[in-house]
């Protein structure tokens, strides 16, 4: 009998086929609604499950019916409202009957409700951006392990038996074994056809081809020694490794709004960088007139006054790239917030430091300016290095509303 296992990754009640052929279907839309609820949530909030209302009218399913008009015979039952003789009124143009009223809000019938998860809520957001220039560097060993086909050995469980050379070796073994008989029954056979039947040399060949026989027959079809079974070991699973370095101006000119602007931006980034990468590794700068790594608390909440000074970030990223995070074995990120202020003596020097210890080692940097007004000085060397390197992007954010577009512009897919 025939067994059939659906070994689907099918959640409950659920089915993957029909979800991911739903998604593929109605792909425009719901990446509209993703867009608008992004607009009404947290990027902190972003990996979680979202209900999308989908227009009825964008899920309907064309379908032949009776159109409106001509003459139909019908047989209706028992009623209080109709006698023999009255006309019974057509149906709506939609193919509704009179009974399905338009509700208040114009709208004939409810919205279709489609529960995204996280993962398909990510796939959506995430459409049509790359990481630019993504280059598969020397893979790190994590601790990830799969196994992994070895050869065969001697020894196993019997669901590890390899059936096709265990029986290969057993065949060679009982040919081995029997062919030294086989030779001498050819021999004897010879002998016996020279002789009469019924003489005394007749029945001793006879007899000694009937032992010859029985031995080989006595020979087992299969031996423990012919089992052969699949060896499996483990072996690491090579994963991409990325750090990402968070370079934010803290000083007095960054108020508690651009702060929370640039968070978010990084938090963006941070999940981007998720799902194209195994482990991702963050490193949080803060800087005013000196630079400092800290932890991710320090780094979005404690308070400093003073000025600024870019360059002292700029050096310390790159000490700490030489000292934990060779080029050849990291895809190293970059992506700085500033409101643009610096000191002008000090714009040239940031340049200097990009050009020369940074941006050949790094797969990207992006620098976002939060300010509403007119740039300055640095804004001016950045651009320079824009014009001149790939790897190098800007842009400027204003409002909240402007975190997703920048990031999209930033990291949009690169025309081949």
């Amino acid at each position: 009998m025939s067994r059939f296992v659906d070994r689907r990754l099918n959640g409950k009640n659920k089915s993957a086929v029909n979800r991911q052929r739903f998604i593929r279907r109605f792909r425009t839309q719901l990446k509209t609604a993703v867009e608008n609820a992004i607009n009404k949530r947290n990027i902190t909030d972003i990996e979680q499950s979202e209900s999308i209302k989908i227009p009825a009218k964008d899920v309907k399913e064309y379908q032949f019916h009776y159109g409106l008009g001509g003459r139909v015979k019908t047989v209706l039952t028992g009623n209080k409202e109709y006698v023999a003789g009255d006309k019974i009124p057509k149906q709506n143009q939609d193919g509704n009957d009179s009974g399905n009223q338009a509700s208040n809000t114009g709208e004939g019938i409810d919205d279709f409700i489609f529960e995204l998860s996280s993962e398909e809520f990510l796939d959506i957001f995430f459409d049509e951006l790359e990481l630019p220039d993504l280059i598969k560097k020397q893979l790190a060993s994590i601790q990830t392990f799969k196994q992994v086909r070895a050869g065969f050995s001697t020894t196993g469980i019997p669901t590890n038996i390899n059936v096709i050379r265990s029986l290969r070796r057993a065949t060679a073994r009982r040919i081995a074994l029997s062919s030294p008989y086989q030779t001498e029954i050819e021999e004897l056979q010879n002998s016996l056809e020279k002789e009469e039947k019924g003489s005394m040399n007749y029945q001793l060949l006879a007899e000694q081809i009937d032992k010859l026989k029985n031995k080989i027959a006595a020979i087992p079809f299969i031996d423990t020694f012919d089992l052969r079974y699949n060896s499996r070991i483990k072996q690491a699973v090579p994963t991409t490794q990325a750090v990402m370095f968070c370079i934010m101006d803290v000083s007095g000119s960054m108020d508690k709004t651009k702060k929370d602007i640039a968070k978010r931006f990084f938090i963006l980034l941070y999940l981007f960088l998720k799902r194209n990468y195994a482990k991702v590794n963050i490193i949080f700068i803060r800087h005013h007139t000196t630079a400092k790594e800290v932890d991710e608390k320090e780094f979005f909440y404690s308070r400093e006054t003073g000025g600024t000074v870019v360059s002292s970030a700029l050096n310390l990223m790159s000490t700490i790239i030489e000292e934990k995070y060779d080029p050849a074995a990291w895809n190293i990120y970059a992506a700085q917030a500033s409101d643009g202020d610096n000191w002008n003596a000090d714009s040239p020097f940031c340049s200097q430091i990009i050009e020369s210890k940074l941006i050949s080692f790094i797969q990207y940097f992006a620098y976002v300016e939060i300010m509403p007004r007119l740039h300055q000085s640095l804004w001016e060397v950045y651009t320079e290095i824009k014009n001149h390197h790939k790897n190098f992007a800007m842009e400027t954010i204003s409002d909240f509303k402007d975190i997703y577009p920048v990031f999209r512009e930033l990291f949009k897919r690169q025309k081949s």
